[in-house]
């Protein structure tokens, strides 16, 4: 026995096939592919012979032989080989057998037109032009905590669409395949002998985004009133950000152009005291992608809070649990992003952790944020597991809310989550009520984003506007440190509610104008007035940029015909107005107002910039950005307007950039430029 030993240590060769058999088989083979040739009509393959050739493979590989000593030599080898080859035998003369490099028979060569056939049922694998490799590799090392995955994507790069994303081609069990033909070596599919083994195609195309269609070019005469709610989000840049990462252009959808111009912060002059919680600054130049056009950029500043005399605030954290949570941009980055959000609190401040999978349950109950170890060992026991009972969590974290109600003080819901809510007894309409009810109460909530592939942006946007409250996509840790350290003020701490922004154009200097994104926050004219109607809300210190593109009464770019039974309006101002190109209104109410106030800013030529080049730097890199999303939405006003020309104003007005996110958004456009050709 200890001979037998020794000589399986030195890695014997494996025993040699019976020739007999061998030929046996491939006269067997000959016959099958002969047969299926004179019937057209037959099956072209079948789809279970994937796992059973690919362990028959394994069998007969030699690195199996190797690492298995006990197969080599011995009866045992003959007890195994002998029946495995009575098998190939089998599959082979059914035309099963798909041919691997681990088996020595060989299926008969295809004929030419079959060839030719696979080559053109394969579709060519684009790849990136004109790539510069070392300005990426740059970039991608710049960005590498942020998006790891975006080198790997750049790898190999796929031709992007404007269209949404579809799941890339893979091979189908049930396709047409000539009997005992090899399956091709494309870099779709892999290797013959590696079908069972292919790695997972990547999640996408589940994610709802909320958004609607652009908005049109208007007529100043048949429609001079634009009305809309402000929007103070952001999540819309970060899934922007992170599809351009990960090497693709992102969906069409998921770009609201409003949120990306409102992720940066600006320098816009800001209000002297509490008691007028707003300054409106306008700006009007010309169009650098249309010069037959003007911009007017509508800034708002909020009031900023100091620090030490913001209310109290009373946190409840509802936090997903789910089983789809675990995975590393997930719980885990979850996780990180509410311990910095701790560090930020003062002792009078309260915190309460509910977690929601299968069930709803309290993990911490109102605790002072004093107690920073107490609240801090409750996140780090956060596991994942269950399903998404979305709808039980949010009534539980409203209930320890009206418990620890702070009254003058600040009571918000920060629901952190991956996506839809699978389970639960409420749709979408009941959520909502539930919601606009607390609000009613006091409670405020907010709404933070994890992952990808399941994010449910539409109802992300849902709650959190029906909340008084922000939604924010969470991607990175950095990401984190922005919404919920370095804007802690404006993400908890509101100075204004339902805040509403109407423009009136002066029909005798403007013909036409477009407002540039807020599709989602449209509103009535008759809205505006209406204190029950709700709208966005404004925290400490937030800044809100509105960009309109309008066209000059007399300009070439005008689009619409003027109309033939046109009449002067009957609401005619008694205050001239020759001077006056727009007249701005802004209503608003106190945090814990029920009526509401009103500001007032006309637009005349002294808000007028002659040389775009000579406007405010946040203008022009605010312009950019508003250029970036439209043109990543296909808007055709952009179609001459290319990348290149977007990053020269970004770059030209980047300014100053403590944090380097206005860096990042040139990187954004870069990868942009690339990922377009």
């Amino acid at each position: 026995m200890t001979d037998e030993f020794d000589r399986l240590r030195n890695n014997p060769p494996a025993p040699t096939p019976s020739q007999a058999a061998r030929a046996r088989a491939l006269s067997a083979a000959m016959q099958a592919f002969d047969a299926d040739e004179k019937n057209a009509s037959q099956t072209q393959g079948t789809s279970w012979w994937h796992r059973q050739s690919s362990i028959l493979n394994r069998i007969w590989s030699n690195n199996m032989i190797t690492r298995n000593h006990y197969l080599a030599g011995s009866a045992l080898a003959t007890l195994l080989l002998v029946p495995s080859a009575a098998y190939l035998t089998f599959e082979l003369t059914r035309g099963n057998l798909p041919v691997s490099t681990g088996i020595s028979a060989q299926p008969p060569a295809a004929m030419p037109e079959q060839k030719a056939e696979r080559q053109e049922a394969a579709p060519p694998v684009d790849h990136l032009s004109n790539f510069d490799a070392g300005e990426t590799a740059e970039l991608l090392n710049r960005q590498e905590a942020s998006g790891g995955a975006a080198k790997r994507s750049l790898q190999q790069p796929v031709k992007p669409s404007t269209a949404p994303l579809v799941e890339p081609v893979s091979p189908s069990p049930a396709a047409p395949m000539a009997s005992g033909a090899a399956p091709q070596s494309d870099a779709r599919y892999g290797n013959a002998a590696t079908f069972d083994t292919l790695a997972p195609l990547p999640e996408q195309g589940r994610a709802r985004f909320a958004n609607a269609d652009p908005s049109p070019v208007k007529s100043v005469a048949a429609d001079p009133v634009s009305t809309f709610s402000v929007d103070v989000d952001t999540a819309s840049y970060s899934v922007v950000r992170r599809a351009l990462m990960q090497g693709r252009l992102p969906d069409p959808e998921s770009v609201r152009v409003e949120e990306m111009v409102n992720y940066f912060p600006y320098d816009w002059p800001r209000p002297q005291s509490a008691d007028t919680p707003f300054r409106t600054t306008v700006t009007v130049t010309p169009t650098p992608w249309n010069a037959g056009t003007q911009l007017m950029n509508v800034a708002i500043k909020g009031y900023d809070l100091a620090r030490s005399v913001a209310p109290p605030a009373n946190l409840v954290f509802l936090i997903d649990v789910s089983g789809s949570m675990n995975e590393p941009d997930k719980l885990p980055l979850l996780k990180s992003a509410f311990r910095l959000l701790i560090g930020k609190l003062r002792a009078e401040d309260k915190v309460s952790i509910v977690t929601y999978a299968g069930s709803a349950g309290t993990v911490l109950e109102p605790t002072s944020a004093r107690e920073r170890e107490k609240i801090l060992n409750a996140i780090d026991k956060l596991q994942p597991g269950g399903s998404t009972a979305g709808a039980q969590g949010i009534e539980a974290a409203y209930d320890l809310a009206r418990r620890a109600f702070i009254k003058d003080g600040v009571n918000r819901v920060m629901l952190a989550t991956d996506g839809d809510f699978n389970i639960g007894a409420s749709s979408d309409d009941d959520l909502k009520r539930l919601i606009e009810d607390r609000r009613r109460d006091g409670i405020y909530l907010s709404v933070l984003g994890f992952g990808q592939g399941n994010l449910n942006d539409g109802l992300m946007q849902t709650l959190a506007q029906n909340g008084n409250g922000t939604a924010a996509y969470i991607d990175t840790l950095a990401e984190a440190q922005k919404a919920l350290v370095e804007e802690a003020g404006s993400t908890l701490f509101p100075i204004a509610k339902d805040v509403k922004i109407q423009v009136e154009f002066n029909p005798d200097r403007i013909a036409e104008y477009r407002l540039i994104g807020y599709e989602t926050r449209a509103l009535r004219r008759e809205d505006f007035n209406n204190d029950r109607v709700d709208a966005g809300d404004i925290g400490s210190g937030h800044t809100v940029t509105a960009i309109y593109e309008v066209t000059p009464k007399g300009s070439e770019a005008v689009l619409n015909d003027p109309l033939r039974y046109g009449k002067p309006s009957p609401e005619a101002s008694s205050v001239p107005a020759s001077d006056e190109l727009a007249f701005i209104k802004i209503r608003y109410k106190q945090p814990d107002g029920d009526m509401s106030k009103l500001i007032t800013t006309p637009v005349t030529s002294a808000n007028a910039v002659g040389d775009f080049n000579a406007a405010p730097q946040d203008v022009r890199f605010a312009t950019a950005v508003a250029a970036f999303g439209q043109k990543l939405r296909g808007m055709q006003a952009l179609d001459a307007y290319s990348y290149g020309s977007i990053l020269d104003v970004a770059v030209k007005s980047r300014g100053e950039d403590p944090f380097g996110y206005r860096a990042g958004f040139l990187d954004l456009i870069r990868l942009a430029d690339t990922l377009n050709r």
